[in-house]
């Protein structure tokens, strides 16, 4: 290796290097967390261990029989859910050619912070906040913030640190928390319906993200731009084929027994629809497929079809899809450059078009089954105010730990010459 090229990454790797004070700080952070579950700490969780010991030792009845299988048929899709945040997440941000390891670190970091840090801000507080800690419900709503955060760092992907993901996690998780109660347990927006998560979870995560990267693309106009190629993005499809498989048990986690059913024949056909709408309009828009667009736009129907995923009928879904897609590819082809030169900042995973607009969509067209404009519109807005803000404000803390020197590309955090 000629010296100079020996001297250039040297001086990559020293100032890239995060400071230990940093480091002892998330150490610290992670290592009260974990505290924080332990029973003498939390009654939450000692009294969910203490109901745990109570019913494995007595005889079932029809009851707790019911509950039991209901929780092991929650559990197997808590684990779809899980492929979904990892596998699925996360080969479908290695489209970057240069940056696969740090997009699939990135995933592993958000999802290990965001679950704990759930579970345990939602163990504390009165009745109509608090959940309990041993409980299957609680996990998967934790799954979902947790996918919700994953949407989020796709805007600036390629663009922060290490570390910086991990800060952009421990202040995701309160603002997602806050507005989730808000929307949906506050009582203030009684009756809005959103089952599967198109507004709470997808939009919330798009318009956080897009608050982060907001007038933040003058830091980065003389920098590399984003790449990919043919081994990147089929990478990304492959990430793309585990969100569709699962996406049905993302739908279905929560619904009522009786609507499981229902709910993954929606979504099928929701994802079906939007598969077909993006092909179709990527041909007419681009005269050729585009990759990025099969990818991505495919998987808006499964965004759309969240609020009515439980209610709604596999004809009426598939039309969900199909529109879905068409917004999503239309979003991807014509629409992005815009909404980045509104916004001043690069969307580097395209959640607007993926996450964001789909999943309005999806929250409006639950309109038509609640008949309840107000209070529907009323949760869109009111979500999408409170994640752009404090995507906002997020965006302006990132920078105080750092700045990631070479941007789209791993060789300034990661051993790269094995």
């Amino acid at each position: 290796m000629p010296q100079e090229l020996k001297i250039q990454k040297h001086d990559v790797s020293s100032k890239s290097a995060p400071s230990k004070g940093i480091l002892i700080f998330f150490l610290i952070a992670i290592v009260s967390i974990g505290l924080a579950f332990i029973p003498a700490l939390n009654n939450n969780v000692a009294t969910g261990i203490a109901n745990v010991n109570v019913n494995s030792s007595h005889t079932y009845n029809s009851s707790t029989e019911y509950g039991t299988i209901l929780n092991i048929l929650q559990y197997g899709r808590s684990i779809h859910i899980l492929a979904m945040l990892l596998v699925g997440f996360g080969f479908l941000m290695v489209f970057i050619r240069k940056h696969g390891f740090s997009s699939i670190t990135a995933t592993f970091l958000a999802v290990s912070i965001s679950i704990p840090l759930y579970m345990l801000i939602k163990s504390f507080g009165g009745e109509h906040f608090a959940m309990s800690t041993i409980d299957i419900r609680t996990f998967l709503f934790a799954e979902f913030a947790a996918a919700s955060l994953l949407i989020a760092i796709g805007a600036p992907l390629g663009r922060l640190k290490m570390d910086q993901y991990l800060l952009m996690g421990l202040l995701f998780i309160p603002a997602y928390i806050f507005n989730e109660w808000l929307i949906l347990e506050s009582g203030y927006f009684h009756g809005f319906l959103d089952t599967g998560g198109s507004v709470v979870i997808h939009a919330f995560g798009a318009y956080f993200g897009l608050g982060v990267v907001s007038n933040t693309i003058y830091k980065f106009k003389d920098e590399p731009t984003c790449e990919s190629d043919s081994v990147s993005n089929q990478f990304c499809l492959l990430g793309s084929m585990i969100l569709w498989i699962f996406w049905p048990s993302f739908t279905s986690a929560i619904v009522a027994p009786e609507r499981v059913v229902l709910t993954v024949i929606n979504t099928v056909f929701a994802l079906c629809g939007a598969t077909l709408a993006t092909y179709i309009f990527s041909r007419i828009i681009r005269g050729k497929i585009e990759i990025e667009d099969i990818a991505n736009a495919a998987l808006a129907g499964g965004v759309a079809i969240g609020s009515l995923c439980d209610t709604t009928t596999p004809g009426y879904s598939m039309l969900i899809g199909i529109a879905a897609g068409a917004i999503s590819t239309i979003g991807y082809s014509i629409l992005a450059p815009k909404v980045e030169k509104l916004i001043k900042g690069t969307d580097s995973c395209g959640i607007n078009n993926l996450h964001g607009m789909p999943g309005i969509l999806g929250g409006i067209t639950a309109i038509f089954v609640t008949g309840n404009t107000v209070i529907q519109l009323g949760g869109i807005i009111t979500t999408v105010i409170i994640a752009f803000v404090s995507g906002k404000i997020t965006g302006s803390i990132l920078p105080l730990i750092g700045k990631k020197e070479v941007i789209y590309s791993d060789e300034d955090e990661f051993i790269t010459n094995h």
